[in-house]
C-alpha cells in the first residue's frame, strides 16, 4: 500500500468516524434537551417551525468533532508517513482547537437554555477565539497588506492576534446567522469543508484536509435529524461551533503561506453566508435598525418568500454554495477566470431571486 492510499484511507475515516459519532449522539442530545430546558418554542414571527424542537444539537456536533481530533492526537492514525506537506497534525493545534471549540459551545449551551446578551456572546466568541490564538491557531505567516507577520515582535504578533480574532469571531456569526432554516447550516458548513478540504489536498496540504473532513463528517451526520422537517436544531452551541472549527481548521495548514488557500478559497466558498451578512448589515442600517437586531428578511427568508418552501430554499442553497465551492477550487488551481465566472452566476442567481420577490411584494 502506497503512502498517498493510506492518507486517503485516513481522510475517509476523517468523515466516517465524526459522522457515526455524531448520528449516535443527536438522539442522546435530544433527550438532554429536554432536560435541561433547551428547547426551541415558536414564539415569534421570526420561527420557521410551528412546533417545540430540541435546540442541543450542538452537543453531538462537538462530540463528533472533539472523539475524531483525540483519536488523531493519540495517533491511531499512522504519522510514520510524511506525503507532500503533511506528517500529522500537531498536538498543540489539537488542544487550541478543542479547548477554543469548548469555550465557544459553552457560550451557545448558555444561550440556548437562559439567553446572552449580544455583547456577552461576542466577549465569549473573542475569548474562545484567544484561547485558540494561544495554542497556536493563528495566521501567523500570512502577508497582509505588505506586511510579513513572521518575525515575531510585539507589533506583528498584536496584528496577528487582531486580525486572527476577526477571521474566527466573523465566521462564528456568518454561520449563526445563517442557522435560520432546516438543514441550512448543516449542509452549507459540510458542503463548505468538503470543498476547503478537496483545495488543501490538491495543494498537498493534508493536515488542512483531515481537519476540514472531520468538520464535514459531523455536519452531515447530525443532518439527517436536522433536514426538514428538523426532529433537532443545533443551536447556537451547535453553529457557533461549527463556525469556530471552519474558522479555525482553515488557517492551521503547516504551510500557511498559502494564502490562497488559507484565506481566499473559505471566503469564496462561504459565499452564501457572506452575501446574507452584508445584505443584512446593508438592508439594517437603510431601516435604521441595529445591525445586531433580528428580522425575517435573510437570504433563505426571501427564496422562501417566493413560494419555494423550506425543503427547496434548502436545497438551492446548497446548489449555489456547492458552485461557490467548485469556483473555490478552480482558484486554488490558478484558474482565476473561471472561478471569477462560476462565483460571478451564483451571486448573480441569488440577485433574480431577492429581486424577483421584492417586485412581487410590490
Amino acid at each position: 500500500m502506497t503512502e498517498l492510499q493510506v492518507l486517503r484511507i485516513i481522510t475517509a475515516a476523517c468523515i466516517v468516524i465524526p459522522f457515526v459519532v455524531t448520528f449516535a449522539a443527536t438522539p442522546v442530545s435530544m433527550r438532554v434537551a429536554k432536560a435541561i430546558g433547551a428547547i426551541d418554542v415558536p414564539s415569534d414571527k421570526r420561527r420557521m417551525h410551528d412546533k417545540p424542537v430540541p435546540c442541543f444539537g450542538g452537543m453531538a456536533l462537538f462530540a463528533g468533532v472533539v472523539v475524531t481530533l483525540l483519536l488523531i492526537k493519540a495517533e491511531l492514525f499512522p504519522r510514520t508517513f510524511i506525503v507532500g506537506n503533511y506528517s500529522g497534525i500537531s498536538a498543540d493545534t489539537i488542544n487550541g482547537l478543542i479547548a477554543g471549540g469548548a469555550v465557544i459551545f459553552v457560550a451557545g449551551v448558555i444561550d440556548d437554555v437562559r439567553g446572552m446578551r449580544p455583547l456577552a456572546k461576542l466577549a465569549m466568541q473573542i475569548a474562545g477565539a484567544t484561547v485558540a490564538f494561544l495554542f497556536g491557531v493563528r495566521m501567523d505567516t500570512i502577508k497582509l497588506l505588505g506586511l510579513n507577520m513572521t518575525d515575531g515582535s510585539a507589533g506583528n504578533m498584536a496584528a496577528n492576534f487582531i486580525i486572527t480574532i476577526i477571521w474566527i469571531v466573523a465566521i462564528v456569526n456568518m454561520i449563526n446567522l445563517i442557522d435560520g432554516m432546516d438543514g441550512l447550516a448543516a449542509g452549507v458548513v459540510g458542503i463548505s469543508s468538503l470543498a476547503i478540504a478537496y483545495a488543501g489536498y490538491l495543494r498537498g496540504y493534508y493536515d488542512l484536509t483531515l481537519g476540514m473532513c472531520t468538520v464535514a463528517g459531523s455536519s452531515f451526520g447530525f443532518l439527517p435529524f436536522n433536514f426538514y422537517p428538523a426532529k433537532s436544531f443545533m443551536g447556537d452551541s451547535g453553529a457557533m461551533f461549527l463556525g469556530f472549527m471552519l474558522a479555525s481548521v482553515s488557517v492551521m495548514s503547516q504551510t500557511k503561506s498559502a494564502t490562497i488557500v488559507a484565506i481566499i478559497v473559505p471566503v469564496v466558498v462561504l459565499g452564501v453566508p457572506l452575501f446574507d451578512v452584508i445584505f443584512a448589515v446593508f438592508r439594517r442600517l437603510l431601516r435604521g435598525q441595529s445591525i445586531l437586531s433580528a428580522d425575517k428578511s435573510h437570504l433563505h427568508h426571501l427564496i422562501s418568500h417566493i413560494g419555494m418552501g423550506q425543503r427547496r430554499t434548502v436545497l438551492m442553497l446548497y446548489g449555489v454554495t456547492s458552485v461557490m465551492g467548485v469556483a473555490a477550487i478552480l482558484l486554488s488551481r490558478d484558474l482565476l477566470l473561471e472561478a471569477i465566472f462560476l462565483f460571478g452566476v451564483a451571486i448573480l442567481f441569488i440577485i433574480v431571486l431577492i429581486w424577483k420577490w421584492n417586485v412581487k411584494d410590490r
